[in-house]
């Protein structure tokens, strides 16, 4: 699994992580203010009943008690003022010194005042803020490793969809989203995947059923070819009749093409392995075939595969080659490939991006065909389990290459 940035992990992941932060960051601020807030306020209060006392005392005896001063020089300017007429307040002063929490009240023309120190509540606040800070690092931190893991596991399973999409869409109708995930919770991504396997399924059937009508129609057409190939050759010679038979013979091979890409629609095809050596098996097949091309061995080494399907391929890019190319065609074998080239017009754009397509030919500029041929020689090698390429060559012409697999002899 790709680990990008721009991948839906990683943006899923910082999104939670955000607002994770954002959130710890709102409800550290609101426990702050509320905790300072009643710190204040309880303060206050016991400030004030403190000056009360004092106040009920000063009353009875004429002093100042609990600690209090009569016309305290330090009484802040605010609180002084705030007290003229009669009135009672408090006030907290902050100095470099320190914090105090003041009370005062005016009696008899006379300021009664006392103070107390708050730098113990700061100090709890302090504490509370350190407490705040590392609980909203640790749900930030906590938060961010829920939702890699919770993230990862819907991007997992997406990727995986993903995968069983494509290979759907690489011709293996057998691939579901169901058999490569183990665990569907029922969510979006489980709805996806269902839809992506009932999809699926609903090709795979119409496939087998265009396949089958397919194979049926041609079965259907093989005896009356096969008569009218023996009629064909009953005709006597003439040019309309050496036209016929050409034509008849044609439809002959298109018949058995279409029958054995049926076949090998089915995917239950196997290949027959046996030991051969690469480089002697293609001179023999091409001089059968093309005689005409040219044939090079630069590493001869023994194989294990299917001669007959071998074959097949050989003569199927042989035969297109010689078709659609332009002389010389150009044959190599090095180790396990081997390489088929023409010096024509290539392959279209088309077949190299795509690859071949019945009934394609691959260029407008390569003659006349069905377009079968590439198709059943693509098919008979992943039977083979090896690759077809096809690419043009620098100078010009169509290049294909033939990679077998390093089977053990």
């Amino acid at each position: 699994m790709k680990l990008v940035p721009t991948s839906m992990r990683w943006r899923l992941s910082a999104a939670i992580a955000v607002v994770s932060a954002l959130v710890a960051t709102a409800l550290s601020l609101l426990v702050r203010t509320e905790f300072a807030q009643t710190q204040l306020t309880d303060a206050r209060q016991l400030q004030d009943q403190r000056i009360q006392l004092v106040v009920r005392e000063y009353a009875l005896s004429g002093q100042a008690a609990l600690g209090s001063e009569m016309d305290s020089p330090n009484l802040p300017p605010e609180l002084l003022a705030a007290v003229r007429g009669g009135h009672r307040a408090t006030y907290l002063q902050r100095t470099p010194e320190g914090s105090w929490i003041w009370a005062a009240a005016e009696t008899d023309g006379k300021v009664l005042s006392l103070q107390s120190p708050y730098s113990d509540r700061d100090e709890a606040l302090s504490r509370l803020d350190q407490v705040l800070l590392i609980g909203s690092v640790a749900v930030v931190v906590l938060s961010s490793v829920l939702g890699v893991l919770l993230v990862s596991r819907l991007s997992r399973r997406l990727r995986l969809a993903a995968g069983a999409a494509r290979r759907v869409a690489d011709g293996d109708m057998t691939a579901r989203v169901r058999d490569v995930i183990r665990d569907r919770p029922r969510d979006e991504a489980a709805e996806l995947a269902q839809a992506i396997d009932g999809m699926a399924d609903a090709l795979q059937e119409r496939l087998v059923a265009e396949q089958r009508v397919t194979a049926d129609i041609a079965h259907e057409l093989r005896t009356p070819v096969t008569g009218l190939v023996t009629a064909a050759e009953l005709l006597p010679a003439s040019r309309p009749a050496e036209l016929v038979r050409d034509r008849v013979r044609v439809l002959r091979v298109l018949v058995e093409d279409i029958l054995e890409v049926a076949r090998l629609d089915t995917a239950t095809e196997r290949a027959e392995l046996s030991e051969l050596a690469l480089g002697s098996f293609v001179r023999r097949r091409v001089a059968g075939v093309a005689p005409e091309a040219v044939v090079s061995v630069v590493d001869e080494r023994p194989v294990r595969t299917d001669p007959r399907r071998l074959e097949r391929v050989l003569v199927n890019l042989l035969v297109n080659a010689s078709k659609h190319g332009e002389p010389p065609i150009e044959v190599t074998v090095d180790g396990l490939s081997v390489q088929v080239r023409d010096h024509g017009p290539g392959f279209s754009e088309e077949l190299l991006r795509d690859g071949p397509s019945r009934f394609r030919t691959g260029s407008s500029d390569r003659g006349s065909g069905h377009g079968l041929g590439l198709t059943i020689a693509v098919a008979q090698v992943k039977v083979l389990d090896g690759t077809l390429t096809f690419a043009n060559a620098e100078d010009g012409g169509a290049l294909v290459t033939l990679s077998l697999p390093d089977s053990p002899v």
